[in-house]
């Protein structure tokens, strides 16, 4: 960004510099997401009880929006006519000239002692500097005292979105408001608003009134309730029927409110899948005919386009937003293939496929928000069959659907589950509130870099910018949704606003500890850091060393860990750096304060043991989209953490079927290997694991069978490690077989032999 003026830097460095430095003690800012230039001076500017507020002509009505911060109280705004007459004291919100030199969208926020300015181009920089300035005070011990400073900031990317889905389960307006408000404050700009699933419809639509008679209620009020039995909708009035829908008037009240506050409110309605509440109600409009048989709309049937535009026309005039959402994700062609109707477009408009078929009903629905002044946004999946000319990819399987977007020319935001999905555990899913699984901690949102490298240099401008999930499956309360959202939001908002480049973890991290004051003020039902310690080993098959690596999600904390077998207190070693092991070590550590332990003592057995670097022969081979380190994953003395796309995890859809060459004939005392169970995403630890052994490779003999005793029911996350005595055997070849009886996915990482 351009610097500001050198008569004003002068001015204001002497200011700094020659003030008395005792004037007061005060907090350091602390803003997130970290702007583009700060200098902070020495002093600060006292809210008064009144204060005079002074704007230009184009900016009276946003001065309004300052009754929102919590210091300040004014009677009127006072139009300024000119800068050359400015009174020495109050609040200033001028309309930036071309002498000030500032970008379109940013905003220069100027304290003093006597007063505070705030130069800008137009609305949304004002609610950018309005939202510094909330912060500032929300995060000082006195919220009245707000430092002498100048910033001047702009966003590295226009869209920082952040998504909730209001299907699965239903929030009152005033928490969506709650929601907005909390996103403005940290500069986040887009709401996308998740309004239609197969768990209920949630607009008034008037063309369509069963749309919110029925097919926004159903028969139990917890989406996993609903899910496990028979997934019915009852009829508004119902005496078990749980939902709701937000009405027209409803939905223009929250887009002001929303806009007020700086903030796009994007509409959802999905298609062509993820539609049996439609489907229920409207069964005319699938494949079969039938309720609940189909989640998808017949795409040969000229009617589903009469309803999808008439949908279509009434939320085009309810959302000024400039693009609308169609979904387009997970649409199940299956009934597509035995349909007449749709087989017969297939023919008509000569396409290849199924995938062909929803690329044109894409390309239909494209057409008509166009011919309506809107752009379509969907998920990555509608790029299969051909993209619609100038439609907007959201890419949410990873980040490949963005780059071959990004790279033929259209508009792309980043979403990928990996790191911006917040229904993932944010922590140890020990103690928890059930989430779908995953693991997703603070660090990795705010570690992602919205432009992969695989993007080229003159098309990295169709990256937009990046956007947040929140999928509610599992999240039945409004507290539940804050808990899942914040702090990762706020770190979020930091990779949207701030460019890759200028961010720092360590920074960050120590300015969001102020943050807590401010949610804490505000009664947001934020996650707690966890005072647990992670212990990870990296085994160096060079130097046959295993580094030892001790964290905790506290901040600066005070780690001590021993290496005897023993618990750690008070007096054991202090960690402060990783360091090696060359032998087979049990570390234990704890967190520590004041001589008192917080949290549980964690313990880590860090493995050298005779099987790493050994010969694995797979029988069955491992899923390609979880290959680990591919033929060394399970014989290379390292672990996987609590997420199973680690990289360290090695996933499999048949048995679990591996045989290891040890090159001679071993003796053998113990063999064991765990396997995680997350039965969400579908990952279940075998049914039995078996372990046989040979000397010639084609003939084995089992030794020993373990099974199961976790049940496939239990939906929270387990770890089973299969532990098998061999008491001295001797073997060549050791067979492992895992039953894959459930047909998910078996995760293991590591097989340990001694």
């Amino acid at each position: 960004m351009e610097k500001m003026k050198f008569s004003t830097l002068l001015f204001f460095w002497l200011f700094f510099c020659l003030s008395p430095i005792a004037i007061f003690a005060q907090d350091s800012l602390a803003i997130i997401p970290k702007p583009t230039y700060v200098q902070e001076g020495v002093g600060y500017f006292r809210y008064p009880e009144k204060i005079e507020v002074h704007a230009s002509q184009e900016l009276l009505a946003d001065a309004e929006l300052l009754r929102e911060h919590p210091s300040i109280d004014f009677e009127q705004v006072h139009k300024l006519k000119s800068r050359k007459k400015m009174p020495e004291q109050g609040i200033f919100l001028l309309q930036a000239e071309p002498d000030d030199k500032l970008p379109e969208n940013a905003y220069r926020l100027e304290v003093d002692t006597g007063k505070v300015t705030i130069i800008v181009h137009h609305h949304e920089a004002f609610v950018y500097a309005l939202s510094t300035l909330m912060q500032i005070s929300y995060t000082q011990q006195d919220e009245r005292l707000l430092p002498v400073c100048i910033i001047e900031d702009e966003p590295k990317f226009s869209y920082r979105g952040l998504m909730l889905d209001v299907s699965r389960h239903f929030y009152p307006l005033d928490f969506l408001k709650r929601t907005v408000d909390l996103m403005s404050l940290y500069k986040l700009n887009t709401f996308h608003w998740h309004l239609t699933d197969g768990a209920g419809w949630r607009l008034e639509i008037k063309k369509y009134p069963e749309l919110t008679q029925k097919a926004a209620w159903r028969s139990f009020a917890d989406w996993k309730d609903w899910w496990k039995s028979g997934r019915r909708y009852l009829e508004l009035g119902d005496p078990h029927a749980s939902g709701g829908f937000y009405t027209q008037e409803e939905a223009r009240e929250f887009v002001n409110y929303a806009a007020n506050k700086g903030i796009t409110v994007i509409p959802e309605i999905e298609m062509p899948g993820h539609s049996e509440e439609v489907l229920a109600v409207y069964p005319q409009l699938s494949c079969s005919g039938e309720a609940y048989k189909n989640a998808e709309f017949c795409i040969g049937n000229d009617e589903t386009f009469t309803f999808l535009k008439g949908v279509l026309d009434e939320v085009a005039e309810i959302f000024p937003s400039p693009y609308i959402h169609i979904g387009g994700d997970e649409a199940d062609k299956s009934a597509w293939k035995n349909c007449p109707k749709c087989q017969q477009r297939i023919q008509d408009n000569s396409l290849l496929n199924e995938e062909g078929l929803q690329s044109y009903a894409i390309n239909q629905i494209e057409q008509y928000l166009k011919e309506k002044g809107k752009k379509l946004i969907g998920w990555d999946e509608i790029l299969e069959g051909g993209l619609a000319p100038e439609a907007t990819v959201m890419s949410w399987r990873g980040e490949q659907g963005g780059i071959e977007a990004a790279n033929a020319g259209h508009d792309v935001i980043m979403s990928p589950g990996s790191h911006l999905y917040f229904d993932s555990y944010q922590t140890n899913p020990i103690g928890q509130p059930e989430a779908i699984g995953g693991f997703l901690p603070l660090d990795k949102v705010y570690a992602y870099n919205p432009v992969p490298t695989e993007i080229s240099g003159d098309k990295q401008k169709h990256i937009l910018g990046v956007q947040a999930n929140v999928w509610t499956e599992y999240m039945p309360t409004q507290e539940h949704v804050e808990y899942m959202v914040f702090p990762r939001a706020i770190a979020l908002a930091e990779v949207g606003w701030t460019a890759y480049e200028n961010k720092n973890w360590q920074d960050f991290q120590k300015r969001l500890q102020k943050h807590y004051r401010l949610l804490q003020r505000l009664n947001v039902h934020y996650y707690r850091p966890s005072y647990n310690v992670d212990i990870s080993g990296k085994y160096d098959m060079q130097t046959k060393r295993n580094t030892i690596t001790i964290s905790s999600e506290e901040y600066d904390p005070q780690i001590r860990y021993t290496t005897d077998g023993s618990e750690p207190n008070h007096t054991s070693t202090l960690y402060a750096e990783p360091f090696s092991l060359v032998n087979t070590t049990t570390v234990k550590a704890a967190v520590f304060n004041d001589s008192i332990r917080y949290g549980d003592v964690a313990a880590f057995t860090a493995d050298i043991h005779k099987g790493i670097g050994k010969k694995i022969v797979y029988n069955n081979t491992w899923n390609e989209k979880y290959p680990a380190r591919l033929d060394t994953a399970l014989l290379n003395g390292q672990y996987g953490g609590l997420n199973y796309g680690d990289g360290e995890w090695q996933g499999f859809l048949s048995d679990f079927d591996v045989i290891v060459d040890f090159e001679r004939r071993e003796e053998l005392h113990e063999i064991k290997l765990r396997f995680m169970q997350n039965a969400g995403p579908g990952i279940y630890i075998p049914s039995s694991v078996s372990i046989l052994a040979s000397d010639d490779g084609k003939h084995f003999r089992e030794l020993q069978k373990i099974n199961n005793d976790i049940p496939t029911t239990d939906s929270s996350l387990q770890f089973k490690t299969f532990s098998f005595d061999l008491d001295g055997r001797l073997a060549r070849y050791i067979r492992i077989v895992g039953k894959n009886d459930m047909k998910g996915f078996l995760f293991t990482d590591e097989i340990v032999v001694y």
